[in-house]
């Protein structure tokens, strides 16, 4: 049995059926699935241990706290950061954007300041900007992008001024898949005396991060895109910035010391950690860490490349297809392509009943499909359980569509 057949057997929904066929799960850029020992985690968890963290001193309390701060000990080991108290836990890379919005601007950003941003960005790193802007009365600059979807290091420059403060840019589009210049962005940052959030959403299940190497000021990405549960979110940040940013929400756990007189706040992380978390999700976080290890970036990232190439090499013998940000094979597993006289939402809707599972419309990425001129798009994605038979069942399933429209 090949390696890719051992790690689909660890996924129990691939043995389920789709519209009476079998499931082809090509909607990875939003969410991947759960491996076993991820969900079985989460159910043993729930059975015989569990208890809130930092709150109790019996047993429960204790073995929970010990797993939930394993967990960030395996966060940090896994991104290379260069303490634990850089490590925040949040709802998603959405809520740490937010984070980051909202505490960093509270200190750092004045009126007439300015902000950048990409054309590639998501909403949940454009929306944030937006609301610290016109709160702080500061500017949002957006980089443009060519018609692959490259971001020329000249037009950043020409961006970067004496009032820029603070850029955040996508590591890989969520749309073309594309990945965009971070190690000479953050350079040009830093030169500028700005600072830089790197989303690492589409990159942290695909290729190592090291957010010591890379030296961005902070780091997001979730854990339902690792092969984790959902509801858990990874904010890296510098000690040394953190330190100085404010609270995002207030309450139990990042406190210190309270009096109706004055409120002292809690130490990293914890200053950013409010209420009960999602325990057993973070317990469950490192189990997912843990499976990826066990089949290491070097696998990952030549089976996902073999599969790129290969659906690639399969579209580009559709006259009909269009695949965004062209046909170059410079991708990180995930192609979004149109069919000429057929509505995205018509394909999306054929394929399922063929049970394949992927994306359509505009992506949470509107300003892009606007710089492309179209509504919407359809889009695949790929993960390290996906293989060459489904894109084979893939494509016959699209001259079928062809067919039908013609």
């Amino acid at each position: 049995m090949n390696q890719n057949n051992i790690i689909r057997k660890q996924f129990p929904i691939f043995e389920k059926k789709l519209n009476n066929n079998n499931l082809i799960y090509f909607d990875n850029a939003a969410s991947s699935q759960k491996p076993e020992c991820v969900i079985n985690k989460i159910s043993d968890y729930y059975k015989y241990e569990y208890s809130n963290v930092h709150r109790g001193i019996h047993s429960l309390s204790q073995i929970s706290t010990d797993k939930f701060e394993q967990t960030r000990s395996a966060v940090k080991e896994f991104i290379n950061a260069n303490s634990t108290q850089e490590i925040i836990f949040t709802k998603g890379t959405t809520e740490s954007i937010n984070l980051v919005a909202s505490s960093w601007s509270d200190i750092f950003l004045n009126e007439g300041d300015e902000i950048i941003i990409s054309t590639l960005e998501h909403h949940a790193n454009i929306v944030p900007w937006q609301i610290v802007c016109k709160k702080k009365k500061a500017t949002l600059k957006i980089i443009p992008i060519d018609e692959n979807g490259y971001i020329n290091l000249q037009d950043v420059k020409n961006l970067i001024s004496k009032k820029t403060k603070f850029i955040s840019l996508i590591h890989i589009s969520n749309v073309i898949g594309i990945e965009t210049p971070i190690i000479e962005i953050i350079k040009l940052a830093h030169k500028a005396n700005a600072q830089i959030l790197i989303d690492g959403a589409q990159a942290v299940s695909h290729k190592k991060i090291d957010v010591q190497k890379l030296n961005c000021d902070f780091y997001c990405f979730s854990a339902h895109k690792m092969y984790g549960p959902t509801g858990v979110g990874i904010l890296f940040g510098k000690k040394k910035i953190l330190e100085k940013m404010s609270p995002y929400q207030t309450g139990g756990e990042m406190i210190k010391e309270v009096s109706f007189k004055e409120t002292t706040f809690n130490d990293l992380p914890f200053k950013f950690e409010t209420g009960t978390p999602n325990i057993t999700g973070i317990i469950a976080l490192k189990e997912s860490i843990d499976f990826i290890n066990s089949i290491g970036f070097e696998y990952i990232q030549q089976h996902e490349k073999e599969l790129l190439e290969f659906l690639i090499n399969k579209l580009t013998k559709f006259p009909s297809i269009k695949i965004l940000g062209g046909n170059n094979k410079n991708k990180n597993s995930i192609v979004s392509f149109n069919m000429k006289k057929i509505h995205h939402y018509d394909a999306g809707s054929f394929l399922n009943n063929f049970g394949i599972a992927l994306r359509t419309g505009h992506l949470c990425a509107q300003p892009l499909m606007n710089r492309y001129n179209i509504p919407g798009t359809i889009r695949i994605s790929f993960a390290i359980y996906n293989n060459f038979e489904e894109i084979e069942f893939f494509i016959q399933s699209l001259k079928k569509i062809k067919k039908l429209f013609q």
